[in-house]
C-alpha cells in the first residue's frame, strides 16, 4: 500500500521528496526517475529564443555534426551542450543512449522491432523511428524493460 503525505506550506524554500519504503522495487524505481527527471531542466535555442525545457518532455537528443539538438513532440531546440554531458546528466532518468549519436527518453517508445545484425528500431509515440545499434542494445533492454 502506498500512502502519500503532502505538507505545503509558505515557510518551505525547497521542495524535499522523502520516500519510506521497506524496499525499492521496479514501480519505485521508475517512480523516482519520472521524479528526478521532472527537475532536471535544459536551456534549448528555436527560432534564437532561448527555451527552458523539461527534460521529461523531451524525446530524443541527438548529435549532428558537432552540434547537438533537443526533440519534443514537434520542436527542434539547439543546446550548447555536448552529448556525453548531456548522457550524464540524464542517468538516472529514462533517458539511454541507442547510439553513437542519439539519446532516447525510453518513456517516449511505444514498442520497439528486432532488425538484422542485433540492432533494434524503437517507434517513439509521435510516430518518429530511431535505431538502437547493437553496441547499446543490452543496455537499452535493461532501460526499456525495467
Amino acid at each position: 500500500m502506498i500512502r502519500l503525505k503532502i505538507d505545503d506550506s509558505k515557510d518551505y524554500t525547497d521542495i524535499e521528496i522523502l520516500i519510506k519504503c521497506p524496499e525499492i522495487d521496479r514501480r519505485l524505481t521508475s517512480l523516482i526517475e519520472h521524479i528526478k527527471q521532472n527537475y532536471i531542466t535544459l536551456v534549448g535555442v528555436n527560432e534564437e529564443r532561448s527555451h527552458s525545457l523539461i527534460a521529461y518532455n523531451l524525446y530524443y537528443v541527438e548529435s549532428i555534426d558537432n552540434k547537438t539538438f533537443f526533440y519534443d513532440e514537434k520542436v527542434v531546440y539547439e543546446s550548447t551542450l555536448k552529448l556525453y554531458e548531456l548522457e550524464e546528466l540524464l542517468q538516472e532518468t529514462p533517458f539511454i543512449r541507442i547510439s553513437k549519436n542519439l539519446i532516447v527518453n525510453t518513456a517516449y517508445v511505444e514498442h520497439v522491432r528486432a532488425l538484422f545484425n542485433g540492432k533494434f528500431e524503437a517507434t517513439l509515440s509521435n510516430g518518429e523511428k530511431v535505431i538502437v545499434n547493437r553496441h547499446y542494445a543490452k543496455a537499452f533492454k535493461n532501460k526499456f524493460l525495467n
